[in-house]
């Protein structure tokens, strides 16, 4: 019995290109956004934190979102054969769905914050929030390079 191996198409790789580097352009809007928030401690003026929180939120939700319904989408749809990155994605599979469940988590907390009272936990979950996602990137980092081969 002959197998036949499909072509790799070059639209197919070029769509791949294409959601890696916007999920990388929304991560680095991500991390300017978090720098600026970083900035603005100890949090005391309510209005600019909640202003520039508002817009980390957004982007915060867009890019992991991006991350869960692009590229592992992508990946877990049988769109991608090869087996490397099937089973790389799948390892990392629980350290990425963590990140976007804090994520997710981070901005129910903070998108409905009215008074200073409402940040005074904002440093220490920026912090954690941070660290989580630069976790999150170096396992990005390593699944878009395997992707890019």
């Amino acid at each position: 019995m002959m197998t036949t191996v499909e072509p790799v198409r070059p639209e197919r790789r070029q769509r791949t290109v294409q959601l890696i580097t916007e999920l990388q352009n929304e991560r680095k809007d991500l991390w300017a956004l978090y720098c600026q928030i970083g900035e603005m401690k100890p949090f005391t003026g309510v209005e600019p934190v909640k202003t520039k929180l508002t817009q980390f939120a957004q982007v915060l939700v867009d890019y992991v979102s991006l991350g869960h319904f692009g590229l592992y989408e992508r990946i877990l749809s049988g769109t991608e054969r090869r087996e490397s990155i099937m089973t790389f994605a799948t390892d990392i599979y629980p350290e990425f769905s963590e990140v976007t469940e804090l994520s997710v988590s981070f901005n129910d907390k903070y998108e409905k914050a009215k008074n200073a009272e409402a940040f005074k936990d904002l440093a220490s979950d920026l912090s954690f929030l941070g660290e989580s996602l630069a976790k999150r990137f170096e396992l990005e980092d390593q699944l878009c390079a395997l992707m890019r081969r």
